[in-house]
């Protein structure tokens, strides 16, 4: 299997929709980043859940997740669509259930459902969501990811759990993938998150330089072992930022100037960022390491250029 790779797309998240003041012309800009993508080759166009820019509130245009992601499936026709990933706290996961169903319909499926524990402490607080310890919002999750299978698979499953419960919830439409939507579960931490990937999980997701990555997945591997579960079931992806130049500083000064997510250690070291020889030498250690998608972040999508020149030298020249 070779390969492949799927983008963000910019919400807004790190003000990449800046002086952009007229709301629908931001919008006009986001969507045709996933036509282009699209156009290109690229497997899915990916939304962030989150409520305030980074990295710090702004009053810039920051689209939301799920809403964001309904209007992709129906601006496109072809890429997949998802959330990379959507924040389990701040939706009931009988809920989440019905709208991922829904978003199934809505996309002809070509829907990815992806669900993390939440983590970012800022956009709970300032909107009014509690935000209790890691383990606990681990726990939820797991308890939640049961919630979502259940309601895509039966025809009107009961739950008792210690934070979530469903009651003969029935659940129509189901979605049109089968045997159910894909379920991506994105996280870390290895002692917990990851062995609900190892339960649940279609495809992992996970990040950092590809010597963590790859111990993420053995860990991964060995949760798979220990629940009975075959490893290589399970889609195994990374994100990492994207930035294109001539040369590698030309491409370290492009990272450097624009703003990003917050990435695990030094994004510089290991991001795709550099000239096309360096980028191709940074794919071959993510493959290495065992990826098989990567979740791109071009640092400037909104231009389009460099989501078309990557795709010609790493996608459409396959």
């Amino acid at each position: 299997m070779s390969l492949t790779y799927s983008i963000q797309v910019p919400q807004g998240f790190v003000q990449e929709l800046k002086g952009i003041h007229d709301p629908i012309e931001a919008y006009e800009t986001l969507t045709s980043v996933a036509q282009t993508a699209e156009e290109y080759g690229y497997t899915t166009a990916w939304t962030v859940d989150h409520f305030q820019t980074q990295p710090e509130p702004t009053q810039e245009t920051f689209f939301e997740c799920w809403t964001t992601t309904a209007a992709l499936a129906r601006d496109t026709k072809r890429i997949r669509i998802g959330q990379m990933v959507e924040c389990n706290s701040y939706r009931n996961p009988a809920l989440q259930a019905k709208m991922a169903s829904t978003l199934d319909v809505l996309s002809r499926g070509r829907y990815t459902f992806g669900i993390g524990a939440g983590y970012w402490e800022p956009d709970y607080r300032t909107y009014g969501y509690e935000f209790p310890e890691g383990k606990v919002r681990v726990r939820q999750l797991r308890e939640a990811v049961q919630i979502i299978l259940a309601m895509w698979n039966e025809p009107a499953p009961t739950f008792e759990g210690t934070y979530y419960q469903i009651h003969n919830a029935i659940n129509q439409p189901k979605g049109i993938q089968q045997p159910h939507i894909p379920l991506l579960i994105a996280g870390f931490g290895e002692q917990l998150t990851l062995k609900v990937v190892a339960e649940s999980a279609d495809i992992c997701n996970t990040g950092g330089d590809p010597a963590t990555v790859e111990h993420k997945f053995a860990v991964l591997k060995k949760h798979c072992e220990t629940v009975g579960r075959d490893y290589e079931s399970i889609k195994r992806t990374a994100v990492t930022p994207v930035a294109i130049g001539d040369t590698d500083e030309k491409a370290r000064e492009l990272f450097l100037s624009n703003a990003t997510p917050l990435y695990p250690g030094d994004a510089l070291s290991y991001g795709l960022i550099g000239s096309i020889d360096t980028i191709r030498q940074r794919i071959a250690a993510y493959e290495a390491a065992g990826v098989q998608e990567l979740v791109l972040w071009f640092v400037d999508a909104t231009k389009l250029e460099s989501i078309r020149r990557f795709a010609r030298e790493f996608i459409l020249s396959r």
